[in-house]
């Protein structure tokens, strides 16, 4: 990462917004970016991504009750991040 960050870095609805079609794309200055990888992740650990992560889960199919299983571990560990996520800013 470099010293100096775009007042992009970490905002998902700039990195990775919807497109025409209702998905999300990357934005092409992005490609070029070297602080392309953190400024997604970053993105993702924000309120928002945790909303599209949830959006992902919800869309998966989860087969038999291991993906039932799995998918509840999955949105209980987004459910205790977000938690996390918000108390940290209090």
């Amino acid at each position: 990462m470099t010293n100096s960050q775009k007042d992009c870095f970490g905002i998902l609805d700039r990195v990775f917004p919807k497109g025409t079609e209702g998905l999300r794309e990357i934005v092409p200055a992005c490609f070029e970016c070297p602080d392309k990888k953190p400024c997604l992740q970053t993105a993702l650990k924000t309120e928002e991504g945790f909303q599209l992560r949830n959006e992902v889960l919800d869309r998966s199919p989860a087969n038999g009750f291991l993906g039932n299983l799995r998918r509840w571990s999955e949105r209980k560990e987004l459910s205790r991040l977000s938690k996390l996520h918000r108390g940290e800013k209090k």
